[in-house]
This record gives structure tokens, sequence and C-alpha cells, in this order.
């Protein structure tokens, strides 16, 4: 599956992730980790609903001087987080990715 999409996996600690990527395959956003599949599933689609909106993202400062953001849902829990970025502007830049491509992204799913 080309990208952007959706990639549903399973880490070591057996729990159900997913992760966004760009057009160009950059990991854009990442999940916590769910118990179950099903979970995960309602994470992402929690994404294509929340991650269009502008007023769900929150900027944050890390204690090393980057910057990485948030996306959130509408009772303010965290549905996914982004990489970190070396400025305020390349982290705006992902949160535009992340809002051009959430709704319509794909998924695969690599524990089927």
């Amino acid at each position: 599956m080309n990208h952007p999409k959706y990639q549903i996996y399973q880490g070591n600690n057996d729990k159900f992730y997913f992760r966004l990527t760009a057009s160009n395959g950059q990991n854009i956003l990442s999940s916590q980790g769910y118990a179950a599949k099903a979970g995960c599933k309602n994470g992402i689609e929690s994404v294509k609903n929340n991650g269009t909106s502008t007023d769900r993202f929150e900027v944050k400062e890390a204690a090393n001087g980057k910057f990485y953001f948030n996306l959130l849902a509408a009772n303010k829990q965290v549905i996914g987080t982004s990489q970190m970025y070396a400025n305020k502007q390349t982290c705006q830049n992902g949160i535009e990715a992340v809002q051009r491509v959430a709704a319509e992204a794909g998924v695969e799913d690599t524990t089927a």
C-alpha cells in the first residue's frame, strides 16, 4: 500500500499501535499502545474525525528545546503524538501534513 497510510502493528509488549505516514513515507503521528486491535482501529477513526480540525492540535516544547504536537480528541485525550521537530515552524508543517492526509489515508494491518 502506498503512502499516506495508517499502519497497524504490534509491539514487543503485545500491544497494538498505529502510525500515520505522509505521502513521502515519513512517520507524522504515532499512537499509544492498545490492548486490543479493535481499540487501535477506533484510534485511527478518531484521527480521521479529529485530524482535520486546527483546534485539536497542541504544540509542546520538550525539555531539550525541540517541539512536538499532540492530536487531541474532543474530550482532550491524546490520540497521537508527533516526532520531535527542531523548531516550531517545522512542527507546524507536521500538523499541516496530518490535516492533509488524516481523513483519506488508507489502513494497512501488518498484524493480519
